[in-house]
């Protein structure tokens, strides 16, 4: 069932939006050669307590992990791209970092997710992190009244393909709100025109990632983190929008 937000609820989403993109700029600058994921995690941690803020992670228990996930980030390293879980590792120079963050505010979900090169970057890296920022910033544009849901994974797929990166469309975009997953799910590829109707109100999370050879993906040995089959280097992009009458608008900035 999608549930459609009032301005004002998309108001207090915002609230939350521009908390979990200022906390996500903290980790990307504490990123560091030598500095450990589980630090990261500490700061995140310490954020949302000072904010008051509720973790939309901790004690998280899916089908598809071996729950609870006791930590407040998501922490996918090179071949890893989502679900990562944090561990006592090293970041090492050229590694590609994603920190993928949900947390609630008074009751209110916002979820983004970046990923960046730690130390010297590699070209290769770096365009496979500019496919999922051009694919997301596409399937943004396309989050119009009166398009569908199918519009935005063609959209972010379009991209994809002109790059020459395989899509995998077992995880992808969802709606969120007072909860971080609701309906619709919104594929990383799709067929425009087809699926739900976009209308005002609508609270989604839009997430391409690729990684760069592969559309096959593993589970860790943790229960959680999800890899590339091939081992290949795997990049994530997502932010919070809201559908309104003019447009697309993006909450986690």
């Amino acid at each position: 069932m999608v549930e459609l937000k009032s301005p004002a609820e998309i108001e207090r989403m915002r609230v939350t939006g521009r908390f979990v993109a200022d906390v996500l700029a903290g980790v990307r600058d504490r990123a560091a050669v030598g500095v450990n994921l589980l630090e990261l995690e500490a700061y995140v941690r310490e954020r949302i307590r000072e904010r008051g803020a509720v973790s939309c992670y901790w004690d998280y228990s899916p089908s598809f992990g071996r729950g609870p996930f006791r930590n407040t980030i998501c922490l996918a390293v090179n071949d890893a791209v989502l679900h990562g879980l944090p561990h006592d590792y090293v970041l090492r120079d050229g590694d590609l970092l994603t920190a993928d963050l949900a947390v609630s505010i008074d009751g209110w979900v916002a979820d983004a997710a970046i990923s960046f090169i730690v130390g010297t970057p590699a070209p290769a890296d770096e365009r496979l992190i500019a496919a999922t920022e051009e694919a997301l910033a596409a399937g943004i544009a396309a989050a119009q009244p009166g398009n569908r849901i199918g519009d935005i994974s063609a959209a972010i797929a379009n991209v994809a393909h002109g790059y020459g990166y395989p899509v995998n469309n077992e995880y992808g975009g969802h709606g969120l709100g007072r909860t971080m997953h609701e309906d619709p799910h919104i594929a990383n590829n799709g067929r425009p025109g087809r699926g739900f109707r976009l209308r005002p109100g609508l609270t989604v999370a839009i997430e391409p990632w690729f990684a760069a050879s592969t559309d096959k993906i593993y589970t860790d040995d943790d229960g959680w983190t999800i890899r590339s089959a091939d081992g290949s280097r795997c990049a994530h992009s997502e932010h919070t929008i809201a559908v309104t009458a003019d447009g697309p608008v993006v909450l986690t900035v």
